[in-house]
Formats: structure tokens, sequence, C-alpha cells
């Protein structure tokens, strides 16, 4: 399991957006940059600059994966037919726990990882406890009895800011199946993504 290394919300303050889309975000209060020179006006960001943003952005927003489990992700998604960009969202909405979050199971997918390490959820009906599993279409994710009285997740099926996507198909509150792998355009992200740059950055 990667382990968070910084505060959730700094992503947010560095890229000046909102990424998790969350009403508590510092974001939604200053636009600018932490610290003493956060308000500074910014320079003309180079070619890599901007690429480096993109990956920084798209990695945090799954979690913060570490950097040799997203470039080995990369890796894969260059490998297989079809475009890069496109495999590299497909790869990543497959990990278990962003299913899971996907679900409504948890409020964030740092919450969803801990669901998942500690053992509180089930495919296809066997208990994993490998956030990063890849899901396959047709699994059936569910949680644990213990889970589903949780007040995390019941806090997590109340919230109003973001909605279960068509990919996840749920049965009651407590179980879903992943139906297909979804295109970019198909995964309901808060702020832009920008896959085709984190292509370029690992291609140069």
């Amino acid at each position: 399991m990667s382990k968070r290394s910084s505060a959730k919300y700094k992503l947010d303050r560095r890229m000046g957006e909102n990424v998790f889309g969350r009403p508590k975000s510092p974001v939604n209060k200053r636009e600018y940059g932490p610290g003493q020179h956060g308000q500074r006006r910014k320079g003309k960001m180079s070619d890599f600059g901007i690429q480096l943003r993109a990956k920084q952005k798209l990695k945090g927003y799954y979690g913060d994966v570490t950097e040799k489990q997203f470039k080995r992700t990369f890796t894969e998604a260059a490998r297989m037919k079809g475009d890069t960009s496109q495999n590299l969202i497909g790869l990543l909405e497959r990990r278990l726990d962003m299913v899971v979050y996907r679900a409504k199971f948890a409020p964030t997918i740092w919450a969803a990882r801990q669901l998942v390490s500690h053992g509180h959820v089930r495919v296809n009906g066997v208990k994993c406890n490998i956030a990063s599993r890849r899901v396959n279409v047709g699994d059936v994710i569910e949680l644990g009895a213990k889970a589903q009285e949780m007040a995390l997740v019941l806090e997590a099926q109340g919230l109003a800011e973001r909605e279960i996507p068509d990919y996840v198909s749920p049965d009651g509150t407590t179980k879903v199946t992943y139906s297909r792998v979804p295109t970019l355009d198909e995964v309901p992200y808060p702020v832009r993504m920008e896959p085709n740059l984190v292509v370029e950055f690992y291609s140069r």
C-alpha cells in the first residue's frame, strides 16, 4: 500500500485547481499557490513543466500512487493496442481502490485504499486487500458486513458532490459490478486531465 506522503490539499494549492472536487478544498477560498511566494506572478512554463504538472495532477488524483507503480502502468498502456492515453486511464480506473471510490463506498481515494487494505472489500466473494489489484469487466465488488455499518461508508454514500458513473453498476448500496472499461470522456474528473501530456512526458 502506498502511503500518502503529503497533505492531500497541498496538491490542490500547487495546481491551483480543486483536483478532487471536494467542498473543503482551500482553492475554493484562495486560488494562488501555497507559501509566502504563492501570489507572485508566474513566468511562462516550459513544455517539460506543463507535462510534469499533468503527470503530477493525474498521479495525485489516483491517491498519489508511487512513481514506480505509475510508470509501470504507463509502460503497460503503451504496449497495448490503441491510444496510449486512453489505455492509461482505463488501467488506472481498473484499480480496486478506484472502483471502491467510484462506487461511493468511501469519501476519498485514500479512505477507499484503507478499506481495501484492512480487508473490508470482496471481489467475486473473495476477500482482497491489495488496493492496486486490477478489476476485470464483470467482476462483482462488495463491502464486508462490518464495513457496511461504518460511519465512513455511510458518509460517502450520502455525498451529493459526485455520482456513481455508468461503468460501475450498483446492486443495492453495498455491491457493484464493474461493467466496462471507461474512455477518458466518461470518467467524472472534477478538473480537466490531460493524459496525452503524460504520454509525452514519458516518451521524451
